[in-house]
C-alpha cells in the first residue's frame, strides 16, 4: 500500500511500515506525517490480523529528521517551530505509544533528530552496523523534541543524554548497543532478514500479553511503586482471561510448543 512518502506491506501478521522519501533521506514533512497516519489507520482496520509492526526506512537512511526545505525563507522572529510538533509529530508518536501490538524498529541508516525519536519508539530496536544516531537540533539552533528529552534520560541516563544533545555528535550503532540504547546490531546485509525473524516470533506469541507488557513499561516511569503494582494486577487479570493463557499452560503441561492466537 502506497501513501504519501510512506509504504505499508503485510507479511502475514507482520506489518512493515517504511518511511519513503529517499530523495531527502526520509526527512519528515507534514505530507509524510499524513501518509504515516493513513498507514496507521490501515493497520487499525486490520488490528485483529496485525500482531507486530516493523518500522524502517526505505533506501539508505532510516530518517534524517524534519524536512527543512523552505525553512530558510521564513522571516526572523516569525517562525513557529513548535506548531508542526503539535499538529503532526506528536499525534504520530502518541499513536505509536498506544499501538495494540509490539513495534520493532529496524534502523537501516542515519536516525537523526525526529528520526532518532521514531527509532527509539520501538519495543525492540535493531540496527545495521553502519547506522548511527544523532541529536541534530543544536546544529540548527533548536532544542531536542519529539519526546527525546523524555526517552533518552530513561534509556541511557542524564549525563549521556545531555552530552548527545549539547554536542550534536554521532552515536554509532555499536556504541548505542554498548550504552543500552538499542537491543541488537547486525551486519547491514542481514538487518531486515533478522528483523523479520524477530517480528514473526513476536507476532506468533501471546500478543494480548505482549501488548500489556509494552503498556506496563511505557507507564512505569510515571507511576509510583504502588501504582505500578496495581497496574500489574489489572494487566494480569486481563492476560489471565485470554485464550492464550490457557493455551500456554496446556502446552507447558503437555510439553509442546504453544500455538498462540493473540486472543
Amino acid at each position: 500500500m502506497q501513501f504519501k512518502h510512506a509504504t505499508l506491506d503485510f507479511d502475514g501478521p507482520v506489518a512493515i511500515l517504511k518511511l519513503d522519501h529517499q530523495e531527502v533521506m526520509n526527512a519528515v514533512s507534514m505530507d509524510m506525517l499524513g501518509g504515516l497516519g493513513e498507514a496507521l489507520d490501515a493497520i487499525d482496520d486490520k488490528r485483529d490480523e496485525v500482531r507486530c509492526l516493523v518500522l524502517t526506512g526505505a533506501g539508505r537512511a532510516f530518517c534524517t529528521g524534519a524536512n527543512l526545505q523552505g525553512r530558510n525563507n521564513q522571516k526572523s522572529g516569525k517562525s513557529n517551530a513548535g506548531h508542526s510538533l503539535e499538529i503532526g509529530f506528536h499525534p504520530f508518536l502518541r499513536r505509536l505509544r498506544r499501538l495494540h501490538c509490539p513495534i520493532v524498529t529496524a534502523v537501516n541508516g542515519p536516525a537523526a533528530g525526529a528520526g532518532m525519536s521514531f527509532a527509539l519508539m520501538g519495543d525492540m530496536i535493531l540496527c545495521a552496523r553502519s547506522s548511527y544516531f544523532l541529536q541534530a537540533f543544536r546544529r540548527i539552533g533548536l532544542v531536542p523534541d519529539c519526546g527525546s528529552t523524555w526517552l533518552l534520560p530513561r534509556m541511557i541516563g542524564k549525563a549521556r543524554s545531555v552530552e548527545l544533545s549539547l554536542m550534536g555528535e554521532r552515536l554509532p550503532a555499536e556504541k548505542a548497543l554498548e550504552w543500552g540504547l538499542v537491543n541488537r546490531v547486525y551486519d547491514d546485509a542481514v538487518l531486515m532478514e533478522e528483523t523479520m525473524k524477530l517480528a514473526h516470533d513476536l507476532a506468533n506469541g501471546p500478543t494480548v500479553a505482549l501488548s500489556l507488557i509494552r503498556k506496563l513499561y511505557w507507564d512505569s516511569p510515571e507511576n509510583s511503586f504502588e501504582e505500578q503494582l496495581n497496574l500489574e494486577f489489572e494487566s494480569q487479570r486481563i492476560a489471565g482471561a485470554a485464550e492464550d493463557f490457557k493455551e500456554g499452560v496446556t502446552a507447558f503441561l503437555e510439553k509442546r510448543p504453544a500455538k498462540f492466537k493473540g486472543k
